[in-house]
């Protein structure tokens, strides 16, 4: 004689079971995956000090005729350097040259053409110059030999470009706004 075993259907049960664990282990992995990837979203924002420092303002009573005073903009030197008279009229009679040719008041703010403000960095290897040196009376870059004059026009040597005049303004008549 045959038995009949008894069976009982648990089908509705399992299915939900299965779903619930699918939803978690899919859960999982999302979070798991967002946790991974936050570091290299979050690496790629700009570092505080630079949001800071996107603008600044100096004031340029501080520096003398004939003299630069460095500042730090974004993590680069900038020269605000206060021109004489004579350097004024030799730059300004000079016409446009560097590379691109530019003249100085092509360089400078009108009203304000004694003070000139540059990035400090030679556009041929990022080297900082040294002021008031090389054949032209501006900046000498003694790491290739590139020589600027004092507008900040490449003149001799290996850089390319002429000194990188930044975004700026004057905000009053003593008062500069960097970026």
């Amino acid at each position: 004689m045959t038995e009949s075993v008894g069976t009982t259907q648990h089908g509705g049960d399992d299915a939900t079971r299965r779903d619930f664990i699918h939803i978690a282990a899919g859960a999982a992995a999302a979070g798991a995956g967002v946790m991974a990837a936050w570091p290299l979203i979050n690496q790629m924002s700009p570092a505080a000090d630079t949001l800071a420092m996107a603008s600044i303002e100096f004031d340029v009573t501080k520096v003398q005729e004939g003299q630069q005073v460095v500042i730090k903009w974004q993590g680069k030197p900038v020269f605000v350097r206060y021109r004489t008279a004579a350097e004024l009229a030799k730059v300004e009679g000079e016409g446009a040259v560097g590379s691109p040719p530019e003249t100085d008041a092509a360089r400078t703010k009108t009203g304000h053409e004694k003070y000139l403000v540059v990035v400090g960095s030679c556009t041929h290897l990022g080297c900082v110059p040294t002021f008031n040196a090389g054949d032209y009376g501006g900046w000498f870059c003694p790491c290739h030999g590139s020589h600027y004059d004092a507008s900040g026009r490449i003149r001799k040597g290996p850089a390319p470009l002429n000194l990188v005049v930044p975004t700026y303004d004057f905000v009053s008549d003593t008062r500069v706004k960097i970026g």
